[in-house]
């Protein structure tokens, strides 16, 4: 009876929540460790299911490094990175489509489906949904001239088509987005998955943006995690070199989104089992939110 008692008051104080984001857009980059711990898994699975049948409208946008590099090296294609981005040539992109399309996509999709959701994968070229254009990079050094970087077919968002995405929520379908994008003249492109993230959260007016990573968060020089920053603090750890390695691009990311119209941007530990539940329907939360 008393653990019946403490489900009950549990819902109860998760009301407040579900009030808050009933008919709201959330979208979340599903990435890192809970992509491949077989726990996890399920349990995101069951978090994006329960948050479409409370009226919370998900829409996941994935990654897929690991299993990228996997079936690289069982094709013997070299692959290597540069300031943290996978040079793409044909070869690679042609990998990098069959496996964030054909597989990793599929395998999200048939985990939500299995569990009692509705789930429809799309890639950036599903109804134009993701239009991007060549990356291009200059890294600026005082002791040299500017040298361009040339990533090959990795691309940035140029414009989102949120036509589809719309369509799919209405008919109570929970959209997964592989982040593939194409340019007018059909050229595929590679698009980090934080960036096609922020890009759909910007798009879709969202009211909220998570983005699943393997470490608690941002922490400050002390080693302990910032729970809440505004865009400008967010900015000035990076500037300061607080925020390091693959912190900059999530960070600049939720500073991005947040300017384009989301309300709260979250980086959180998705090695945390239901660590979405717990960043909506919780007071404290965990991980780090950006605000305007």
């Amino acid at each position: 009876m008393e653990r019946d008692i403490m489900r009950a008051k549990l819902l109860i104080e998760s009301l407040p929540y579900i009030k808050e984001f009933f008919g709201e857009t959330v979208v979340i980059k599903y990435g890192g460790n809970a992509m491949i711990d077989e726990n996890l898994k399920r349990a995101f699975a069951l978090n994006i299911i329960l948050l479409k049948y409370i009226g919370v409208n998900p829409v996941v946008v994935h990654g897929g490094g690991p299993q990228i590099q996997k079936m690289l090296s069982a094709l013997n294609i070299d692959s290597h990175f540069k300031s943290g981005y996978r040079v793409t040539d044909e070869a690679t992109m042609d990998v990098v489509e069959m496996v964030l399309v054909g597989k990793v996509n599929k395998q999200i999709v048939n985990l939500i489906n299995l569990n009692g959701g509705k789930a429809v994968g799309l890639s950036g070229k599903d109804g134009m949904l993701i239009k991007a254009e060549k990356k291009e990079m200059v890294i600026e050094s005082e002791a040299k001239a500017p040298e361009i970087i040339d990533l090959g077919k990795v691309g940035e968002v140029t414009e989102v088509n949120t036509t589809l995405i719309n369509s799919l929520q209405r008919d109570g379908f929970i959209p997964v987005i592989a982040p593939v994008g194409v340019d007018d003249k059909g050229s595929t492109y590679n698009i980090n998955a934080d960036s096609v993230a922020g890009a759909v959260a910007k798009a879709m007016n969202a009211k909220r943006l998570h983005l699943l990573t393997d470490v608690t968060g941002l922490l400050d020089r002390d080693k302990k995690l910032i729970s809440s920053m505004t865009c400008r603090q967010a900015a000035e750890s990076i500037s300061s070199g607080v925020a390091t390695g693959g912190m900059i691009p999530k960070l600049t990311c939720c500073i991005e989104a947040v300017h384009g119209g989301v309300e709260k941007a979250h980086i959180i530990d998705g090695r945390v089992e239901n660590c979405v539940l717990l960043e909506l329907f919780t007071k404290t939360g965990i991980g780090t939110e950006i605000v305007g």
